[in-house]
């Protein structure tokens, strides 16, 4: 009898044993990965969870999302975060809202054998999460500087700013990159916080048409002299032409963005916007899937910083500052 209840025990033990190494060998076949975007209607963050979804199901990933409320809301990301540990993603793919103070839930997350990417905005400092794949923001910036440059020949320039909010890094190196790309002295992507040298008028516009359009309407209250504007990003822009159509200046007034979503690039063509730089939030989910999927098939984690591209759109090409025109941006944009 002893001799039956010590071989079931062990019968029990090896099957327990079994189990394990075939929920560890099943992790490896299909890891889970989790994606944690700013927001869930925004289509730039719409196409990332697209291309992250396809590249999950092409390597054979499992795929979890989560989003904030909106744009800034950490303690959604937090919880995400806590949620996909628990749930034991192998890797986190998150788009952060504020960069600091998700750095502690990254930690945590680390600490704990996940390995953290940033897409799009990095994290600070940078050296919180493992990688960041991402545009280069700042030559975005500099990108529809040089081309507003171009674009205004000997007219004296009257700039307004449409940013997102303080001290976010993506808005402060479009802001900076846009003043070096129009030829402002002494900006460099070096600088901490946003340089307002030479602008007339900057506003923060959180990245939001009806916010774009008020803080339009603010600025030409301030100078309506204003005839160059730069925006963090194209629901922005649109909001900014809104505001001078009502004051009768859309036609005298530049308007240049970030962005490249297939709106934005309808508006290139139509001339509500002179020129956008072109991001692709597809290629940096789908990047970071499949690094994902490589640490958990061979423990080795990305590291440092990927370029995901940018290229400049526009239908009105200045010699020396390299673009390609509003067919191109439709045939490679996001959104509707």
């Amino acid at each position: 009898m002893q001799r039956a209840r010590l071989f079931a025990a062990t019968a029990a033990l090896a099957v327990s044993a079994a189990a394990i190494v075939t929920s560890a060998t099943a992790q490896a076949d299909q890891p889970i990965i989790g994606l944690i975007t700013k927001t869930e209607t925004n289509p730039f963050f719409v196409k990332m969870k697209e291309g992250a979804q396809k590249e999950a199901t092409r390597l054979g990933a499992k795929l979890m999302t989560a989003a904030g409320k909106q744009d800034g809301d950490n303690a959604g990301q937090v919880t995400a975060i806590e949620n996909m540990v628990a749930a034991g993603a192998k890797t986190i793919l998150i788009t952060p809202s504020d960069s600091k103070a998700i750095v502690p839930a990254i930690a945590k997350a680390r600490a704990a054998g996940v390995m953290v990417i940033a897409l799009d905005s990095p994290t600070e400092p940078a050296s919180a999460v493992d990688a960041l794949f991402a545009t280069n923001n700042y030559q975005a910036g500099i990108l529809i500087g040089q081309w507003a440059k171009k674009a205004m020949g000997n007219k004296k320039a009257v700039i307004a700013a449409l940013d997102l909010f303080p001290g976010h890094p993506v808005g402060i190196a479009r802001h900076n990159g846009f003043l070096e790309g129009f030829g402002i002295k002494g900006v460099t992507s070096k600088s901490a916080d946003i340089v307002n040298t030479g602008v007339a008028c900057a506003q923060d516009s959180f990245g939001d048409q009806a916010k774009g359009q008020t803080a339009m309407e603010n600025c030409l209250q301030k100078n309506p002299d204003i005839n160059v504007v730069y925006t963090i990003n194209e629901p922005a822009a649109v909001g900014a032409y809104q505001a001078l159509k009502a004051a009768g200046k859309e036609k005298s007034v530049l308007i240049v963005s970030v962005d490249g979503g297939c709106a934005g690039v309808r508006s290139v063509e139509s001339g509500v916007i002179g020129a956008t730089s072109q991001q692709y939030p597809l290629k940096m989910a789908s990047m970071g899937v499949a690094a994902g999927v490589n640490y958990a098939k061979t423990g080795k984690k990305a590291s440092g910083y990927v370029d995901t591209g940018v290229t400049l759109i526009t239908n009105k090409a200045y010699a020396g500052v390299k673009s390609q025109n509003g067919k191109y941006g439709l045939a490679n944009c996001w959104g509707q």
